[in-house]
C-alpha cells in the first residue's frame, strides 16, 4: 500500500525547523522575490534548495551547470554547498534579471564561485560542448518547451555518475490528468518517458514541490 501525508504548511514549517538553516542572502533573495508579484513561483522552494546542498556535499560534486536562474536562490543555494574551489555556470537570457541575481552573489561574497551566461540556453549548452566542458551535477529550470533539448544536451556535459535535476516535472499534477493536453503539459509528459526508455541513465521521479527528476548517467 502507497504511504501519503498531506503537506500541509503547517508541516512545512515543521520540516524547515527541523532542517539546516539557511544562509542571510539566501533569506533575502527569497524576500525579494516576494515583491515581484506572478513571477515569484520561478523561485525553487527552500526544500529544494536544501535538497540540492546536501546532494551536492554528499556526492562531493566540484562543478555545476544551471540551466534558467531567475534571481539567483537557485544558484546561490548550489554554490554555497560547493568547496572552495568549486564552481557553477549559471545560464540566463534576460540580464536584468541576471544582474540582480549577480548583486546578491556579490553579497554572499560567492561571486568567485559563479560564472554568468547571458544567451539563449540551446546555443550557450552547444558553446559549452565545443569548449569540451563537463560539469558534475546540472540543475535544468527553464523553458519547459525546451526540455527535452536541454535535457540531450546536458547529457553530454556529464562524466560518468554526473547528475541531472529537472525541476517541475509533475507540472501542478497536470501530466497525471488525461484531460489536461496542453504543450507544455504534453512535453513534460514526453520527456518524463523519454528518460524512463533511455539506456544511459538512471532516474527516479521525486514528488516534492513541483516534481523533480533525479537522473545519474551510467
Amino acid at each position: 500500500m502507497f504511504k501519503n501525508i498531506e503537506v500541509t504548511q503547517e508541516l512545512l514549517d515543521y520540516i524547515y525547523d527541523h532542517s539546516s538553516s539557511l544562509h542571510p542572502i539566501q533569506k533575502e533573495i527569497m524576500k525579494y522575490n516576494k515583491t515581484l508579484g506572478d513571477i515569484q513561483r520561478m523561485q525553487i522552494s527552500e526544500t529544494q534548495a536544501l535538497f540540492l546542498q546536501f546532494l551536492i556535499k554528499i556526492n562531493n560534486v566540484n562543478s555545476c551547470l544551471e540551466i534558467g536562474t531567475f534571481t539567483g536562490f537557485s544558484a546561490l543555494s548550489m554554490a554555497l554547498a560547493l568547496p572552495i574551489d568549486g564552481k557553477l555556470v549559471a545560464i540566463d537570457k534576460d540580464k536584468k534579471i541576471i544582474d540582480m541575481a549577480k548583486s546578491f552573489f556579490k553579497k554572499a561574497e560567492m561571486e568567485n564561485k559563479i560564472s554568468t551566461i547571458i544567451d539563449d540556453a540551446k546555443q550557450s549548452l552547444k558553446s559549452l560542448l565545443k569548449s569540451n566542458s563537463v560539469f558534475d551535477l546540472i540543475f535544468i529550470d527553464a523553458d519547459k518547451n525546451s526540455y527535452p533539448h536541454y535535457y540531450e544536451l546536458s547529457l553530454q556535459l556529464l562524466p560518468q555518475n554526473g547528475i541531472i535535476l529537472i525541476d517541475n516535472m509533475l507540472w501542478h499534477g497536470n501530466v497525471a490528468d488525461e484531460n489536461v493536453k496542453d504543450e507544455t503539459t504534453q512535453t513534460i509528459r514526453d520527456l518524463n518517458l523519454m528518460v524512463q526508455q533511455d539506456k544511459r541513465v538512471d532516474y527516479t521521479l521525486l514528488p516534492f514541490s513541483d516534481g523533480i527528476l533525479f537522473i545519474t548517467k551510467k
